[in-house]
């Protein structure tokens, strides 16, 4: 029952708030010419960090590029121009497939009881 909700909740076909809330994202993320997979912090979790480690380099070269011109334009307190705002895809997923993968290939390997690939440590 919890679940059914959770998902009619954040799913944005069906619930309007989560629809105006992915619309609120999709503007913020268009304004500096970011997708929504370019917030994912690799320190903070260390399965998107061999999820990243997996990716072919240009992939990743974009994702630092996307970054920096978003770390730029934010000094300046600008935004991209609006025809270029128009052609950013703040949506199209780069990161997610990967990171299904890796979570599976965990989830794999707890269930046969190895050794995790790696330990989280917090220093």
């Amino acid at each position: 029952m919890a679940s059914r909700f959770t998902k009619w909740l954040v799913d944005p076909k069906k619930n309007w708030f989560a629809k105006q809330h992915m619309k609120t994202i999709s503007t913020r993320l268009r304004k500096y010419g970011l997708r929504y997979d370019d917030l994912f912090d690799p320190y903070y979790d260390l399965d998107i960090k061999e999820a990243m480690n997996r990716l072919p380099r240009e992939v990743i070269d974009a994702r630092n590029q996307r970054l920096k011109r978003a770390m730029d334009l934010s000094m300046k307190h600008e935004y991209l121009p609006e025809d270029v705002q128009a052609m950013q895809t703040p949506f199209r997923s780069y990161l997610q497939d990967m990171l299904a993968l890796v979570k599976r290939e965990n989830a794999e390997r707890e269930a046969l009881g190895a050794l995790p690939l790696y330990q989280r440590t917090i220093p």
